[in-house]
């Protein structure tokens, strides 16, 4: 049915067409709590280093086995409007900082549910917004004040975060290696500037394929190219490589216009096909001159130029992605060449050793032994594809926190512990403020409790115990004191090891608390019918929203 307002006069104004719905006040922001709650429902399980994972099977009959907060969003299919807004908090955090992904989606579901309790004795959405906002930048000044300076190119201490990042994941056993090898990239391809260092996540080429086990990975100072060698005639192994990145295609131009050449004996015909082969032969003539004996090609490679580069000798792959070409450069110092007459020595990179081997069934191309490669890879290998793809979300979390302390030197304890300290001091600093925002902010310090309760629990331990104890300890001074999930006890967690870069707990807090206001301010959601003026809604669905979470309309 059309949505129709009375005017005074009690004459029926038609407002929206056919098809719509609208959920006013309360009934809208309780679907749409209910909604955000569940979807932090969803992850909570999965958070800490105790959490389970989640076995996600999309339409196609794909398996995903991960517990990456922002993995298991992304692939489950979220219809309501709600939810969307969880998730995208979930993929910006993935984003910017890469790890946190499941922290964020729990506070922000802590946040809405408190935030119900006060809606429920009737305190305005845009009190307790004002609330958290506040609480929220009491929060991150807290944390600033707590956290610990580091030097950002400190090797030990980027080995702490980052074996931290994977304790919560399935590589967790061989976590100690894997930091090494990620740290020992992150380091390799790191800038130093004026104001500390920068890095690119794209400079680190992360190449997985099943087989072996997760201890087999490696970090290989140079390009893993997942190309064969074109000819079975050129050399499999090139040691002392001298290497030229071509641009452009090694094979004859067609002409873009049709072009008809008339031949009327057959010397014309030889004529005409050794003219190709005297062209194709200059091309590789030049690549030769420069003394190039690996040639890495863009695009195409003419069968008779495959020839020549094999009769000289010239490992030679082609067809090799642009953002490979561009990695390539970076490793071996060449200069990407568009046309081959500018080709000289100068252009040429330079690498300790190129060679072919099989990996499982695929054959790949291995640049090695870089001078300082600014571009690296990390093969990862893992007993099945479903593990392989796994241990290459660790890794990248792992190099995003890395970037993160690399860029922003500051480092707190894991285990819930910065939460709990905030918590208390939002709560003593609550006591400061006046009328009903001082309700907010309590619930404010209640919601970032949730995240050591979260680890508690997935540990098997006593929640209301936990806290207690954890709040004891904070409170005699202990401010490191959080949740040791693997022997299930409150303990010092700097002691332990378990560091996280400042700049993730910031994006927490930062996009929880915006993705809560932004959904506690919502007082009326107006859906459109799909097509225009078409057929009713079927009945609990919101026009092409997949049945919202079951909103009576």
């Amino acid at each position: 049915m059309s949505i129709q307002q009375a005017t005074a006069g009690g004459m029926p104004v038609l407002i929206l067409k056919e098809g719509a719905s609208q959920t006013k006040g309360r009934d809208a922001q309780k679907n749409n709590i209910t909604a955000a709650k569940l979807i932090a429902e969803i992850v909570r399980t999965s958070l800490g280093p105790r959490g389970m994972d989640k076995m996600l099977v999309d339409t196609l009959g794909d398996v995903t086995i991960t517990n990456d907060g922002a993995t298991i969003l992304k692939e489950i299919d979220v219809q309501h409007p709600a939810a969307k807004m969880m998730v995208e908090i979930s993929k910006a955090t993935d984003n910017e900082v890469g790890d946190g992904t499941t922290s964020v989606v729990v506070l922000a579901g802590a946040l809405i549910e408190k935030a119900e309790e006060l809606i429920n004795k009737d305190v305005h959405p845009t009190i307790i917004v004002d609330g958290y906002r506040k609480s929220a930048a009491k929060t991150i000044e807290v944390l600033n004040g707590i956290a610990q300076k580091v030097a950002g190119n400190e090797k030990n201490e980027l080995v702490r975060i980052a074996r931290t990042s994977m304790q919560t994941k399935i590589v967790s056993r061989d976590a100690e290696g894997l930091a090494q090898i990620v740290v020992n990239a992150a380091l390799a391809v790191s800038e130093k500037t004026e104001t500390g260092y920068k890095m690119d996540i794209d400079d680190i080429k992360v190449e997985k394929k099943a087989g072996g086990s997760i201890s087999d990975t490696k970090l290989i100072k140079g390009i893993v190219l997942d190309k064969e060698v074109v000819h079975g005639g050129m050399p499999k192994r090139i040691e002392k490589a001298k290497i030229a990145l071509i641009n452009s295609a090694l094979e004859i131009e067609k002409t873009e216009f049709d072009a008809k050449i008339n031949i009327s004996s057959p010397d014309q015909m030889k004529m005409f096909l050794e003219e190709e082969n005297r062209m194709l032969k200059s091309m590789v003539d030049k690549v030769i001159k420069s003394g190039a004996n690996v040639v890495v090609c863009q695009k195409g490679l003419d069968d008779i130029a495959q020839h020549y580069l094999a009769k000289a000798g010239i490992l030679t792959v082609r067809r090799v992605k642009e953002s490979d070409m561009t990695k390539m450069a970076r490793a071996t110092g060449a200069r990407m060449v568009n046309n081959l007459d500018d080709l000289s020595s100068k252009d040429l990179g330079i690498a300790e050793l190129v060679e072919e081997r099989k990996v499982e069934t695929d054959k790949w191309v291995f640049v090695e032994g870089c001078k300082h490669p600014k571009s690296v890879t990390i093969l990862i290998r893992g007993g099945s594809q479903r593990v392989v793809d796994e241990a290459d979300r660790s890794v990248h979390d792992a190099l995003m926190v890395s970037k993160d302390v690399l860029e922003k030197p500051a480092i707190v304890a894991g285990g819930g512990a910065p939460e709990a300290y905030a918590a208390g001091k939002i709560r003593e600093w609550a006591s400061t403020l006046s009328g009903r925002e001082q309700l907010a902010a309590e619930k404010f310090a209640e919601a970032l409790e949730a995240i050591p309760l979260a680890l508690a629990e997935n540990a098997g331990m006593d929640p209301i115990d936990t806290l207690t104890e954890l709040r004891s300890k904070q409170s005699k001074g202990a401010k490191w004191t959080g949740v040791d999930a693997r022997n299930a006890k409150v303990a010092d967690m700097s002691k332990l090891d378990v560091v996280e870069p400042l700049a993730v707990k910031e994006q927490i807090i930062k996009s929880a608390t915006e993705a809560a206001s932004m959904i506690l301010r919502i007082d009326d959601v107006i859906a459109s019918s799909k097509s225009g003026g078409g057929p009713a809604m079927p009945p609990g669905g919101m026009g092409g929203m997949g049945g919202m979470g079951g909103m009576d309309m």
